[in-house]
């Protein structure tokens, strides 16, 4: 029976090596495999673990292991039923699109510090935003800190690597009150299914997936609330459907006033609906009630821009974000409170709303800053 550098018996099939680790062997259906500890312990755990794995045929050898085959390991028993299921669709398209290619076929235990460098710069040199390579770096580390975990690999190689330099971060696009107001007055005018859409999203802030998912449930008339409990998501092979909101702070009420009741009771009578029968309706749905997807949205905004420019009039694209951006801009302008903005538009911080929405257009910073200049006046 082997022993160990002090001269103590060691279990049967446990050996400790020259590095002072321990190692021990297991043997299922004439197929052996080593496993690795620093206690005898540990070894005692893994070989436990390796012989149920081995006899279930759920053992993967971690000497021939890929990336692509742990990252779905990963995904699969980790984070499916630890995360939404929109979060994980997520995590799936970051990793097609932005690391599969460059990561994918490596053996696991092979990936270093270069490796990921080398992604990351040509992530860089093909133009994609460093927001992006930073959640690119964040589901890596994910992945890799539980390949350490569960012995793997002896090092996780993410930290290793240095996330290239944000460039100068572009302005969101806010629409001046000129501009919402031509807009809507194109939609109105074009007889546009979304016009209502638009004009409760300037109203509300609320994110586009919210207002898709807005039921008639959802409009509280005692309380003076639109309860904000869900948003459509769209998953590839599953199609749209319902989920959570965005954050835990995103599940939020926000106070319902008289124009936006106004709006909601325009968009019934757009469809020709005198009372409600379906309280699962949703308020903004196609013509034939099937709900409405983030890119039917989009083509309509682009459709009544295009109505605006064939006028002549010169009128800069946007994204349905662009209302939640520009609700948030007249907010400020208008005087609310940083605190009460944040709760209305569902962030999990007030440090978020304003790195996001503190900007205000150079006519009111103008206005403000005449407002002080009294106090500067040399006498």
């Amino acid at each position: 029976m082997a022993k160990d550098a002090r001269g103590r018996e060691l279990p049967k099939g446990i050996r400790q090596r020259d590095n002072g680790t321990f190692e021990g062997r297991v043997a299922v259906d004439g197929k052996r495999v080593s496993v690795y500890g620093n206690t005898v312990t540990e070894v005692k755990k893994k070989i436990a673990e390796t012989k149920y794995k081995m006899e279930h045929g759920i053992y993967v050898d971690q000497c021939n292991i890929s990336f692509d085959e742990w990252f779905n390991t990963w995904l699969e028993e980790y984070k499916k039923n630890s995360v939404k299921s929109g979060t994980v669709f997520s995590y799936k398209n970051y990793y097609k699109y932005y690391i599969k290619d460059e990561l994918g076929m490596r053996k696991l235990r092979d990936l270093r510090g270069e490796h990921i460098q080398h992604l990351y710069n040509k992530l860089k040199q093909d133009g994609i935003a460093t927001s992006t390579i930073k959640i690119v770096s964040a589901v890596l580390s994910g992945c890799m800190k539980q390949a350490l975990k569960n012995g793997l690999i002896e090092r996780n190689p993410v930290p290793l690597a240095i996330l290239p330099k944000a460039g100068v971060k572009k302005q969101s696009r806010v629409l001046t009150q000129e501009e919402q107001t031509l807009f809507l007055k194109y939609a109105k005018a074009k007889d546009s299914y979304l016009y209502n859409f638009f004009a409760l999203a300037l109203r509300t802030g609320m994110r586009n997936g919210e207002l898709r998912g807005l039921k008639y449930s959802d409009i509280d008339k005692k309380k003076m609330v639109i309860h904000v409990v869900r948003t459509l998501k769209y998953e590839e092979g599953r199609g749209l459907y319902e989920d959570t909101p965005k954050t835990a702070s995103s599940t939020r009420d926000i106070p319902l006033t008289e124009d936006m009741l106004q709006i909601i009771e325009n968009q019934k009578k757009f469809w020709g609906i005198s009372k409600i029968i379906n309280k699962n309706e949703y308020v903004f749905h196609q013509g034939d009630k099937r709900p409405i997807s983030r890119d039917c949205v989009q083509s309509e905004i682009d459709r009544v821009i295009a109505l605006i420019r064939e006028d002549g009039i010169n009128f800069e694209r946007f994204t349905c974000h662009g209302f939640r951006h520009t609700f948030a801009t007249r907010a400020i302008e208008s005087g609310m409170q940083p605190q009460t903005l944040k709760t209305i538009l569902g962030h999990s911080t007030l440090s978020m709303t304003m790195d996001l929405y503190s900007h205000v257009l150079p006519s009111t910073k103008a206005e403000e800053m005449e407002a002080i200049s009294g106090a500067f006046k040399i006498s």
